[in-house]
């Protein structure tokens, strides 16, 4: 697994991909957060993080996807996949490797917004006058969301070796998991099933952690449906070969 990493975090700083990637998030969220008047910080006359902690779960939807479009599919395509799995590494730790170095790519993009904070701890009137326990709260939500973004685009990536593909069927299924169930639990017709979609919505857990109270049963809930991904993703290459 190690190995794995290392050659994914390797070929991905070696190419200008994952540098575009992180540029056009940060530069997007920049624009947002301090240039656009609809959704700037610096308009709401206090200190919060809350419109970027509610725009980034959606510019996730596309950017993770197109960080693992390619992890599978470009080596089932080149053949390379079947070279991989005469080495001594089973495909848990293939999947496992690829995950890792793709989890940590998108939490590399996430942390130079860290100045975000620091900017508006800085403008506080007084200096710290924000609520700090729940912007933390929220960036490990954050970052548990990417981690399920990350072994969903990888399972949509074991489909096939078309890179398109597998970017459209992550990012559907990315927003079928955060904001599609809980737009379902809003059907009256489903009756008394809305209450348990609700809780199986991505953007719900991620707001509870939000609210600064780290709840164990949150993270065991992201963390389990991620392994559950990488499980399939796994079953998903013994069918495949």
């Amino acid at each position: 697994m190690l190995a794995i990493f290392r050659k994914e975090i390797n070929q991905f700083f070696s190419s200008p991909i994952a540098y575009i990637i992180m540029g056009v998030f940060l530069t997007a969220m920049g624009l947002m957060l301090w240039i656009f008047p609809d959704t700037s910080l610096l308009e709401n006359g206090y200190a919060d993080m809350g419109t970027f902690f509610n725009l980034t779960p959606y510019l996730l939807l596309f950017l993770v996807p197109a960080i693992t479009m390619r992890s599978i599919a470009d080596e089932v395509r080149s053949g390379t996949l079947e070279w991989l799995l005469s080495k001594p590494v089973s495909r848990w730790g293939i999947v496992g490797g690829k995950f890792l170095a793709s989890w940590l790519l998108v939490i590399i993009t996430l942390l130079p917004t860290l100045l975000y904070y620091v900017t508006l701890y800085q403008l506080g009137a007084p200096v710290g006058n924000i609520d700090s326990a729940g912007v933390f709260g929220a960036y490990i939500g954050l970052f548990l969301l990417a981690g399920v973004f990350v072994a969903v685009g990888l399972w949509a990536s074991s489909f096939n070796d078309n890179q398109v593909v597998a970017f459209v069927l992550g990012v559907f299924c990315c927003f079928l998991l955060y904001n599609g169930l809980s737009a379902l639990a809003g059907l009256a017709a489903l009756g008394g099933i809305d209450y348990y979609l609700s809780l199986l919505a991505l953007d719900e857990q991620y707001r509870a952690l939000g609210r600064g109270v780290i709840d164990s049963r949150n993270v065991i809930y992201l963390l389990s449906l991620a392994v559950l991904f990488l499980i399939l993703t796994t079953n998903r290459l013994k069918a495949t070969l």
